[in-house]
């Protein structure tokens, strides 16, 4: 399993490694083999992207892993590395399964609208060396909320254990102001694409 933590690349070394090691564990006890997947070692001179080095990585593996982070920080990673055109290959083919929660969640859809109301775009021109990209990769045809409270909850329940409440109440208003469909979803369900089906769990 291909692990990648691109989202965490604007934070401190010693922050983005524990949060490597903090996906990597689990998923050790579950009995996977995973690997880290360093975007940063597929961006070329001048900043072309190294995407067939990358394309050849990736087909070691049959499940990719992408953590949560900055949605913008990870996109701009996907863009350099030209892991935005060949992830969305390898899942035409069928050849690869992708997993993702936070922002590896939102970056496969068409639309990272509302989403600065929790990750700072600015982080990516510190970290990428270029302008924030709005578009996803649209592997999912609708944009996606994560880290939403769950329904019924109220006052000071109200809080997602990943997220402050508020910023994700603005990413909702954000997005049904523009008329952008969309998906909420609590740290406890899931969206599952299997073909043409589409299915939240």
């Amino acid at each position: 399993m291909g692990v990648i933590a691109a989202a965490a690349d604007a934070w401190p070394r010693t922050a983005r490694t524990s949060a490597v090691v903090s996906d990597v564990m689990p998923l050790t006890r579950l009995g996977f083999t995973p690997e880290e997947v360093d975007l940063r070692d597929y961006v070329g001179d001048e900043g072309h992207a190294r995407s067939a080095a990358l394309k050849e990585r990736l087909d070691e593996f049959d499940m990719l892993w992408v953590r949560g982070g900055n949605t913008f920080v990870l996109r701009a990673q996907m863009a350099r590395s030209g892991a935005d055109r060949v992830i969305p290959e390898l899942l035409r083919m069928d050849s690869l399964v992708y997993a993702g929660y936070s922002a590896g969640a939102c970056v496969m859809t068409p639309t990272l609208h509302g989403l600065d109301s929790s990750d700072d775009p600015a982080e990516v021109v510190a970290t990428c060396g270029m302008e924030p990209l709005w578009d996803g990769l649209g592997v999912v045809g609708f944009a996606i909320v994560p880290h939403h409270p769950p329904a019924g909850l109220s006052g000071a329940e109200d809080v997602a254990p990943l997220e402050d409440a508020a910023a994700v109440r603005r990413t909702v208003t954000a997005l049904r102001l523009a008329g952008i469909e969309y998906r909420t979803l609590t740290d406890d369900q899931a969206i599952v694409v299997n073909g043409d089906r589409t299915e939240l769990v």
